[in-house]
């Protein structure tokens, strides 16, 4: 196989290497995700000064709240001032009222009882649209205009952004809270057993992911995990995490393409040390959350041939290993925690804006 190392094109090489040699200063640009405590941020009317109003608590009512019990803000991501409820009892006295789409949609497409918070609201209180899905799995937004003050998400755009996971650099690690629940990562490139591997349990032939893989495969050996492979792994992150320190590859492959949609598969592949190899948004969106060398994105190669090959050399090259995995040494990888970490950044939100009457 390594005689077949020659077609590759001098100029997808000259590709790869030009992107690494970028600097990674648009990655550190990155609003939000590397400079700042997320917890913090809200892009909506960014003209309108913000201040916290520690006088009194803020209440933020779920309204479809399945947890057995209440989110301790401060005890688990430090945010000072903020209750979380699922009493709709509570509705009149909440300054806000959190509801992700899916259950929303869902109610009101099975007539259930009270899909949305009863009108008129008491004054001042702030609705706030959540989501987490891709727009492909969102239907009937149309159906929404107009109701919500505020949106949550992974999107970047978004009034409160809550991404899926982000780098902080060790350099900052005392001037973020969540320091004690980010993991540092390290940068070694020890021989690992396995070569590519991917988890997978949605699996729907017109996915381009699977089209991908199917493709893939035909030229280099992939390990497949989950209930669309053939070994199934125990539930939870950290089992996926471990299986990922066996392999020096991991298709972190989303079942979207759309922008900003990066989810834990990337981060659950930073956590276990492998070079992750992408689909999904651009290249130049992923490079918003990582450095340019830290992931090989599946466009990067004219054909998937090509890509293949280029793995098979990464795999028997120590210098091209390093280069993969050298900005690691710098870094720390945090992941959001759901749900739990969107209620309560969102009850800052509306805590530092409080008082407010309208947003845009």
């Amino acid at each position: 196989m390594h005689s077949d190392l020659s077609v590759i094109k001098n100029s997808t090489l000259k590709g790869i290497y030009s992107l690494v040699g970028l600097a990674a200063v648009n990655f550190l640009l990155l609003p939000g995700i590397c400079l700042l405590d997320l917890s913090d941020v809200s892009n909506a009317e960014p003209s309108v000064p913000v201040s916290e109003d520690n006088s009194t608590e803020t209440l933020l009512l779920v309204w479809h709240y399945s947890a057995r019990t209440p989110h301790d803000c401060w005890r688990s991501f430090q945010i000072s001032g903020c209750t979380i409820t699922g009493d709709r009892s509570m509705y009149n006295k909440a300054d806000a009222v959190i509801m992700w789409h899916q259950n929303v949609n869902h109610d009101v497409i099975y007539h259930e009882k009270a899909p949305l918070p009863p009108e008129p609201r008491p004054p001042a209180q702030k609705w706030i649209w959540l989501n987490v899905e891709p727009p492909t799995k969102v239907p009937r937004l149309c159906k929404y205009e107009g109701i919500y003050n505020l949106t949550l998400s992974y999107r970047e755009d978004s009034d409160i952004f809550v991404p899926y996971g982000y780098l902080i650099p060790n350099v900052l690690l005392d001037k973020v809270p969540q320091t004690r629940f980010a993991k540092k990562l390290n940068s070694s490139s020890d021989p690992r057993p396995g070569f590519v591997a991917w988890v997978v349990s949605h699996w729907e032939n017109s996915l381009e992911r699977v089209q991908f893989y199917n493709h893939l495969k035909e030229f280099i050996k992939i390990d497949l995990f989950g209930r669309a492979g053939t070994t199934i792994l125990p539930p939870g992150r950290d089992s996926v995490v471990q299986m990922i320190r066996q392999y020096r590859f991991y298709l972190a492959f989303e079942n979207s393409q759309h922008t900003d949609y990066i989810t834990e598969k990337l981060w659950n592949t930073v956590r276990g040390g492998a070079i992750p190899v992408v689909l999904g948004p651009s290249r130049k969106n992923y490079e918003r959350f990582l450095p340019p060398e830290a992931f090989i994105h599946v466009d990067d190669f004219p054909t998937v041939q090509e890509l293949a090959l280029y793995l098979l050399k990464v795999k028997d090259s120590p210098s091209l290993i390093q280069m993969h995995l050298s900005w690691r040494r710098d870094y720390s990888v945090y992941m959001t925690s759901m749900w739990g970490e969107f209620y309560c950044t969102a009850c800052k939100a509306v805590r530092m804006r409080k008082g407010e009457t309208a947003f845009s």
